[in-house]
C-alpha cells in the first residue's frame, strides 16, 4: 500500500503487505524459538485499526502453526533433543516441561487449548504432543483456537484501549507506541519473575 495523505508512518505500516509477512513470520519464530510473542505486534496494528489487526492475527496463527508443525515433528523425531532444545529458550525450564506432560497426560489436546491461554509457551506442547505420537491433524486443529483466540483478545484490548485513550493521545504514533511498550515491559517484568529467565 502506497503511503496515503493524512495518515502517519504507523498508519500506513500497519495497514501495509510487508506487516502481513512480519506477523506470518514473528508466529513462526514465536512457535519455534522466539520467546516474545506476536502479541506486541498485533496491539501495535490494533492502535492504528483493528481491520489490520485481524488480518495480521490470521498471519501470525498460520505462522504458529508452520511453527507448531515443525516443533511436533522435532518431538516425534528427537524427544530428548527437542526438550534440551526447549530448556535454552528463556522462560522455559525442565519444570515447565514437566508440568507440560503431566498436563497432556490428564487432558490430552485440551492441554493444547488451555495451556498456552495461560501463558505457557505452544512450543511445549508442540513438542510434547510429538513426542507422545499424538495425531497431527487433531493438533493442528486444536492450534487454531489455541493461537487465535488469544490473538484476538489481545487486538480487541488494544483497539479498545487505544479508543478509550484517544481524547488524550490524538492518534499521535510515539505515544501510541510509548503507551504499549511501557505495557509489554511491564507484562514481561511479571512473566519472567513467575518462569524465570
Amino acid at each position: 500500500m502506497t503511503n496515503q495523505p493524512g495518515r502517519s508512518a504507523l498508519d500506513n505500516f500497519a495497514a501495509s503487505r510487508p506487516v502481513l509477512a512480519l506477523a506470518f513470520a514473528w508466529g513462526l519464530a514465536e512457535a519455534t524459538f522466539f520467546f516474545i510473542v506476536p502479541d506486541v505486534l498485533l496491539t501495535l496494528i490494533a492502535s492504528r485499526s483493528l481491520k489490520p489487526s485481524l488480518k495480521a492475527s490470521v498471519a501470525a496463527l498460520l505462522g504458529a502453526m508452520a511453527g507448531g508443525a515443525m516443533m511436533y515433528a522435532f518431538g516425534a523425531r528427537d524427544p530428548d533433543g527437542a526438550r534440551v532444545f526447549l530448556d535454552n529458550v528463556p522462560a522455559i525450564s525442565p519444570a515447565l516441561v514437566t508440568r507440560v506432560t503431566g498436563q497432556a497426560n490428564e487432558s490430552g489436546l485440551l492441554a493444547v487449548l488451555i495451556g498456552p491461554l495461560k501463558g505457557i509457551p505452544y512450543k511445549i506442547y508442540a513438542v510434547e504432543w510429538g513426542a507422545r505420537g499424538g495425531s497431527f491433524i487433531g493438533f493442528l486443529l486444536i492450534s487454531i483456537p489455541a493461537r487465535s483466540i488469544r490473538f484476538l483478545l489481545a487486538s480487541l484490548a488494544a483497539r479498545g484501549i487505544a479508543r478509550v485513550l484517544q481524547p488524550l493521545t490524538d492518534h499521535r504514533d510515539i505515544i501510541e507506541v510509548s503507551i504499549l511498550t511501557l505495557l509489554w515491559l511491564a507484562f514481561y517484568s511479571f512473566y519472567f519473575a513467575r518462569f524465570g529467565w
